[in-house]
């Protein structure tokens, strides 16, 4: 799958880096391409760098890993979106978009795209390495696109992820962002490590 990159640091390492492992050709959107973060991720195979507007025509798929307050310059600068998914991985924590509650709400409004939330709520080291011995960690996702879904759960086992569980429609977007919460009070605030993550354990 042909696969945008928009966001070059720990996140959209991490998922470039598995993706291009699993066959995906990645192509990493950047605004300027001789001055970047990431430029290890150009010793992936399968991974060459564009600007955003070429990386973006490039894809079938724009994994958007960047600060959520830039979400509406971004729809600006995709172009036509018809057949294309945009996942975003973003949370609006600290920030977000000026007139939406997350880049998700941005994302479906301004553009044309099939959008999804995920990839948003666990540190970027267990996207480097989802694998805890005898489990694999879980993956979640919400948004109104059933087709987006569908090859976002591919794209998170391709990740290395064991199951992509779904929360719901995007009126569950902002609750995902919430979990997203839970994961940093627990590994940043309460102290135990960035390297803990989220299993769902059934009966």
């Amino acid at each position: 799958m042909k696969i945008a990159i928009i966001g070059t640091g720990n996140v959209g390492g991490a998922l470039a880096t598995q993706w291009s492992r699993a066959g995906h050709q990645i192509y990493l959107g950047v605004r300027d391409t001789t001055n970047f973060k990431g430029k290890k991720l150009l010793h992936n195979e399968n991974t060459s760098i564009h600007t955003i507007p070429e990386a973006v025509e490039n894809a079938a798929v724009i994994l958007v890993a960047s600060p959520p307050q830039f979400a509406e310059t971004l729809s600006q600068s995709f172009g036509h979106l018809s057949n294309k998914i945009i996942i975003d991985a973003t949370n609006a924590v600290r920030t977000k978009p000026e007139k939406y509650p997350t880049a998700y709400h941005a994302f479906e409004a301004l553009t044309n795209a099939e959008v999804v939330k995920c990839f948003n709520s666990t540190g970027y080291e267990n996207m480097e390495n989802p694998n805890y011995g005898r489990v694999s960690l879980d993956m979640f996702m919400a948004g109104n696109s059933e087709n987006a879904k569908v090859i976002t759960a591919q794209l998170s086992k391709d990740a290395g992820f064991e199951n992509c569980y779904d929360f719901g429609g995007s009126d569950q977007v902002e609750l995902l962002e919430k979990f997203a919460l839970s994961w940093i009070n627990l590994a940043i605030f309460q102290g135990m490590g960035r390297n803990i993550g989220f299993k769902l354990i059934a009966r």
